[in-house]
């Protein structure tokens, strides 16, 4: 996966003053941005238990960027992926952010991954007024567009997720008991969040809750204590490998709620490490389902990816990612010629919808989020994805 990592340039360009009584002084470059080419930074997981995440956001990036600069980049500038592995832990994100801006003077950073921590990282962009752009997250906290003026979320949230989880749930199969396992940490209190005030809203409670501790498979106890609440379905929000042992072990002691993950999960990751015991295991997106090439900006997701890396296999996180890429693409192609930080937002926050061939997205002065979709899959029987619309009984 290293070779897929985007060189960057090795040294900024410098700006002539112009002598006095001449030409006025050029105005000097925005960091990260040099007369042939600009430099976005990432810190995720490439290591540890959410590595797939990571490495997924990161190849989508990649190919939504090398789409760009085969055809010349924008306005004459190559576009450039500088990616730190932070481990899907708070320190080194917090490490990883600093180098990045203040030691590498990145334009941008894009495709954070995780609620703890983005949570970490992005007070440092936002005091820098540094863009933070497409983090693979739904935390609500990064919707605040008036605290948080530099970020720019793609995909929906957790909240609309897991409405969506429990409102599918309670019309589609008349399911009363919900439990839920949520990693114990900010990214899974802010899917138990939303899902209390999803049931809230319906009169409902926890039947049952249980918790594991991040970068773990600490799950036996949790797959216990949950099961003694009897919850006809259990909502997850968790990350793969933990998540895989959770249901792996339910399904061998004979406790087969409905189980209900949550987009951030690494939908592709799950499925293998589950293989048959994945079958009738849901999962919320918020991208297309990434095999429907009849939308247009998945077929040209395809593309990009052949082109990147040949034999990688399309999925939910590095569609996300080349989504993401293509929204920092039209901020700079928007921005101008001589692209901005402050230019870049603002090209977004005035862009009306945005249309990248099927995926809208729509953002404002007050709206930092694009999207507002949320989509169901199921694993089948071949151990793979498909498509659904509605909840059914297995």
């Amino acid at each position: 996966m290293a070779a897929l990592l985007l060189p960057v340039m090795a040294a900024m360009a410098s700006v002539t003053v112009a002598a006095q009584g001449k030409a006025p002084a050029a105005r000097p470059a925005a960091p990260g941005v040099a007369p042939d080419a600009v430099v976005f930074g990432q810190s995720c997981a490439l290591s540890g238990p959410a590595k797939a995440l990571g490495e997924g956001m990161r190849l989508g990036i990649a190919a939504a960027f090398e789409e760009a600069n085969r055809t010349g980049g924008i306005h004459g500038r190559q576009l450039r992926l500088e990616t730190l592995d932070d481990r899907y832990e708070p320190e080194a994100a917090i490490s990883n952010t600093n180098q990045l801006i203040g030691e590498k003077r990145v334009f941008a950073l894009i495709g954070a991954v995780g609620t703890p921590t983005s949570k970490a990282a992005e007070p440092i962009a936002t005091e820098a007024g540094v863009p933070y752009v497409g983090a693979f997250t739904g935390a609500e906290f990064l919707r605040d567009a008036r605290r948080r003026p530099t970020v720019i979320n793609v995909r929906a949230s957790y909240y609309q997720e897991t409405e969506e989880m429990v409102e599918r749930l309670t019309r589609d199969l008349g399911v009363q008991r919900i439990g839920i396992l949520y990693q114990d940490d900010s990214y899974g209190r802010a899917g138990l969040s939303g899902t209390l005030q999803a049931l809230h809203r319906r009169g409902m409670t926890l039947v049952a809750e249980a918790t594991y501790p991040r970068n773990t498979r600490a799950v036996k106890t949790a797959v216990l204590d949950l099961r003694e609440g009897r919850p006809e379905a259990v909502i997850i929000v968790g990350a793969y490998e933990p998540v895989a042992e959770f249901i792996k072990w339910s399904r061998y002691l004979d406790f087969n709620p409905v189980f209900v993950n949550i987009s951030f999960v690494g939908s592709s990751a799950l499925a293998r490490a589950l293989g048959p015991s994945g079958e009738d295991v849901i999962v919320t997106q918020v991208v297309p389902f990434p095999h429907d090439r009849w939308i247009p900006v998945v077929g040209q997701y395809h593309e990009a990816l052949r082109a990147v890396a040949a034999s990688a296999e399309p999925g939910f996180v590095s569609l996300e990612g080349y989504l993401t890429g293509r929204v920092a693409v039209e901020a700079l192609r928007r921005a101008g010629p001589n692209p901005t930080r402050e230019g870049f937002i603002r090209a977004l926050q005035k862009a009306g919808t945005m249309d990248l061939g099927g995926f809208l997205l729509l953002y404002g002065e007050s709206d930092n989020q694009g999207s507002d979709r949320v989509y169901l899959t199921v694993i089948d029987g071949s151990e793979r994805f498909r498509s659904i619309r509605h909840l059914e009984r297995p």
